[in-house]
């Protein structure tokens, strides 16, 4: 695609977006250093990692989305064999999540999310294969593989991405509400066997949420992850402390594990209060909004299906983060895309924002029962 139609065309409210949404996380990794008494290189490390995940998103936009469809398949049998190289690993914080080279750490599991909108989409864009129940049985089958190798790392927020994410491509893609419901159901039904593969802490973080201690109560260590990222949050008040400058002075109830990462919200609610809280929530809105646009103005199956699963991933792990930071879902240690801290998590994310823009490049392929039928005299870039 000729520079000029491909500046002309690209979706540059996307990109504006993601650009706010990461700066917003560069403050409020700033503010958590702060609280920690830190050096200052957290968010060194993150202006670096944005600088790569900024490259990393021209790439995905530039290389046709429809030569990655040829290789899609191919794509997440690579992810899940990175998922089972990390147990060649040493474990770090006793979790396999990490495939370390020197000084470089690699998180697969997030570039495995990625890789399974992309199998989905290649997937679902036959209309046979999602019309009748025999046809959802095989991604299903297909999204239990990473999500028991991620349970077994151990990771449960990046694993509870997985089956949303299925449900709603499956629903996008078109597939009959009483097989959606059967669906729902057998997964209803494995609930257990994944209850099983989950470690004691899992499990443990899980059963805190329906016991969360109210004011006075003695915490346990269980609750106490949710406990201090509700403290902090209305530490803050409805302006935040950077309006209002009323901070303490015990540094100590600040502290949150993982703040730079995993509460990485609440952190932003201390400092900007619900006016920031609000304004992140919203640009996450209008990202979803503009990837739906994508998605609708697209004629080809697969294009549609990759931008409205890349939409419904990014949805779906802002959800299960904010809502964990606020007491309504389980701590599960998922990162809030493009805020939290860490390469992995923010390259991945940039790559699927890449991908999205990609298919917004090219919109201009017909539906139709034959998959991938180019319509005459239009732009092939």
């Amino acid at each position: 695609m000729k520079p000029s139609l491909w500046i002309r065309r690209l979706p540059w409210s996307i990109v504006a977006i993601a650009a706010v949404l990461a700066v917003l996380g560069w403050l409020a990794i700033a503010r958590a250093e702060q609280l920690s008494g830190g050096s200052g290189n957290l968010l060194l490390r993150q202006m670096l990692f944005s600088v790569i995940a900024g490259a990393a998103m021209l790439a995905a936009s530039t290389v046709n989305y429809r030569i990655l469809c040829r290789y899609s398949y191919a794509i997440f049998l690579l992810a899940l064999a990175l998922l089972l190289v990390v147990y060649f690993f040493p474990p770090i914080n006793n979790a396999h999540r990490w495939i370390r080279l020197g000084p470089i750490s690699l998180q697969p599991s997030e570039f495995a999310k990625v890789a399974f909108v992309l199998a989905l989409a290649r997937y679902l864009m036959y209309r046979e294969n999602y019309r009748r129940l025999r046809g959802l049985l095989v991604p299903l089958a297909v999204t239990t593989l990473p999500v028991l190798l991620i349970l077994r790392e151990p990771d449960l927020g990046t694993a509870a991405v997985f089956l949303p994410v299925l449900f709603l491509m499956l629903f996008v893609a078109g597939a009959k509400r009483s097989d959606l419901a059967i669906l729902v159901v057998i997964g209803l039904l494995l609930l257990p066997m994944f209850w099983t593969q989950m470690s004691c802490e899992q499990r443990s973080r899980i059963t805190a949420l329906l016991r969360q201690p109210a004011p006075g109560q003695t915490v346990g260590d269980d609750d106490s992850h949710l406990y201090r990222a509700k403290r902090v949050r209305a530490l803050g008040g409805v302006w935040g402390s950077l309006l209002t400058g009323k901070e303490s002075n015990d540094r100590a109830i600040y502290h949150v594990p993982e703040a730079q990462s995993d509460f990485i919200f609440c952190i932003l609610g201390e400092r900007f209060g619900l006016p920031g809280m609000a304004l992140v929530l919203g640009l996450f809105g209008l990202l979803a909004w503009r990837g739906a646009a994508v998605a609708a103005a697209t004629r080809e199956p697969f294009g549609r299906l990759l931008a409205a699963g890349i939409v419904v991933l990014i949805a779906v792990e802002v959800l299960i983060n904010t809502g964990m930071t606020v007491g309504l879902l389980p701590i599960t240690g998922l990162s809030l895309p493009l805020l939290s801290h860490g390469g992995s998590g923010l390259v991945a994310t940039a790559i699927a924002l890449g991908l999205l823009l990609n298919v917004g490049l090219r919109p201009g392929y017909e539906v139709t029962n034959e998959p991938f039928r180019w319509v005459v005299g239009l732009d092939s870039g």
